[in-house]
């Protein structure tokens, strides 16, 4: 019996967003109560749907599951179900939603509330449009994480460029047009390498179907199998984005408004990495084992060089991208170390690594709306002007090189026992990158929230209370999660154990040690 959950997940984004479109420019305010409230409505309905999840042994792997035809001819399905891992990044997503909404509510009315001064000669923004976009984002968002479809899942991966490509071209930075182009250009290259892929699965398999239960163990072990792999693989790579396919996001993340930032690099970013275990793995299983070795270094290279760039950095929200792409090497080592605890901990680091970075990307863009500047050199002694501000800022970048108690070091710390108990020398590399985070994210709030007051800095004000509950709850999940992970490890454990089985591989066994018994 299908069951219709899922699809009702799915519509109620999509039904606010076809309402906030149809509203004229002059109802601004009531696109935004509008739009707070559907996005409310789709985190009460998630944690409804979190709260039904069977967790318990023998429980389906993919729960609350419907099919219905779309394509007869092709086999293909409009198929929803949610498994441990899916779960957790459609309550991450469904979360942040309201943040940015909240966060981003003046962004686009008045100077007062502009992240930055706007280009001369451009021409008012509509203010309903960039509401309806983050709803339709939303649709997007929820669809691709919940399609059990390999065809759906591509129709869902390639369409939510769509709304972001707008977010960023039309309520971006000075560089919004070139920045939204290339974001673009290079997600639409890795989606046609990964549709060649789609259609080789289709042939190769000769299922006549596109369910991924029903593929799963059906590509044959030869050269076929590893082609296939990297057209997802490259796709997928793309959009973590992994070194070296990571080069579009700096200038996306950096020319993105602040909220449409914290969408980009806290969930669609994610769909890389979840695409790695959904489909890389399960499907191709041989191919996943050859590429490991590779997927390993570049990941660690990734950690070290994105954080060295960090560290260099004058623009606030460039800076903060760059340290998304060195976070993303820690998933892309914890998923092919191919461990429990390397695989549980890259789930919960997806998780975790939405929140946190959410919050900084939404605290830097209230800081830049108030300093109309996105340069670091700009800020100074702010903390004395707006001790609010600086404390959420702060607490945000301890988020994110994660300090002992916040949810950020329970995933890292996962991570690198998983991949360090099957490789050493790239585990111990990878962890010199906490000591980098540690050095820009602190370096970054002394620029900006220490030191002597700059006369910019002396007209500013605290965040109000809208501010504050923009970036609170979010903030409470990271402590929460940082002291009590086990609800969502529970909820994912299941889910990567099962990935682990597809792709045919184990835990390593435990070297015991020999104990010297009494002497005679």
């Amino acid at each position: 019996m299908n069951n219709v959950a899922l699809v009702i997940l799915v519509l109620i984004p999509l039904a606010g967003s076809g309402l906030v479109f149809s509203m004229k420019d002059a109802q601004a305010t009531l696109a935004k109560q509008v739009t707070l409230a559907v996005s409310l409505i789709v985190v009460v309905y998630t944690a409804v749907l979190g709260f039904s999840f069977d967790t318990g042994k023998g429980a389906d792997r993919f729960q609350f599951q419907g099919s219905w035809v779309w394509i007869k001819s092709f086999g293909v399905h409009l198929a929803f179900g949610l498994d441990g891992i899916a779960l957790v990044l459609v309550a991450m997503s469904v979360v942040l939603v309201p943040a940015v909404i909240l966060a981003s509510w003046n962004s686009f009315d008045s100077k007062a509330g502009a992240e930055e001064l706007p280009v001369a000669g451009a021409k008012p923004r509509s203010v309903k449009n960039y509401f309806g976009l983050l709803l339709l984002l939303e649709f997007f968002m929820i669809g691709v994480f919940t399609a059990t479809d390999v065809f759906l899942f591509y129709v869902f991966f390639e369409a939510m460029l769509v709304p972001m490509y707008f977010i960023i071209g039309s309520f971006g930075g000075p560089r919004r047009q070139y920045a939204a182009m290339k974001f673009f250009l290079y997600s639409l290259v890795g989606g046609l390498l990964m549709l060649a892929s789609v259609i080789g699965l289709y042939i190769t398999t000769g299922s006549r179907t596109f369910a991924i239960a029903d593929l799963i163990g059906k590509v044959p072990d030869n050269a076929t199998q590893k082609w296939l792999f990297l057209g997802f693989f490259i796709a997928f790579a793309i959009k973590a984005p992994l070194v070296p396919f990571h080069t579009w996001l700096p200038d996306a993340g950096a020319e993105a408004p602040a909220g449409g930032a914290a969408l980009l690099v806290g969930v669609l970013d994610k769909v890389g990495t979840f695409g790695f275990l959904r489909y890389c793995l399960p499907l191709f299983p041989a191919a996943s084992r050859w590429a490991a070795p590779t997927v390993l270094i570049l990941s660690v290279i990734g950690v070290l060089y994105a954080a060295f760039l960090a560290i260099g950095q004058r623009d606030m929200k460039r800076l903060v991208a760059y340290t998304s792409v060195a976070h993303f090497g820690f998933i892309g080592l914890g998923i092919f170390a191919f461990t429990s605890q390397g695989g549980s901990g890259a789930v919960l680091y997806m998780v975790n690594h939405g929140l946190s970075t959410g919050a900084v990307f939404i605290v830097v863009g209230l800081l830049i709306a108030r300093g109309k500047s996105r340069n670091i050199d700009d800020y100074g002694g702010a903390a004395k002007v707006t001790p609010l501000l600086a404390g959420l800022f702060l607490f945000a970048g301890m988020s994110a090189l994660a300090l002992p108690g916040l949810s950020t070091f329970v995933s890292e710390f996962l991570v690198l026992v998983g991949s360090f108990t099957r490789h050493k020398g790239l585990a111990i590399l990878a962890a010199t990158g906490i000591v980098l985070a540690a050095i820009y994210v602190l370096y970054l709030y002394q620029r900006t929230f220490q030191g002597a007051v700059s006369e910019k800095v002396t007209k500013f004000r605290d965040l109000n209370a809208r501010e504050v509950w923009a970036v609170a709850p979010l903030l409470v999940l990271i402590v929460f999660l940082g002291i009590f992970p086990k609800p969502v490890l529970d909820v994912i454990n299941p889910a990567v154990q099962a990935t682990l089985h597809d792709v045919q591989k184990t835990d390593p066994a435990p070297k015991l040690g020999t104990v010297a018994g009494p002497r005679k």
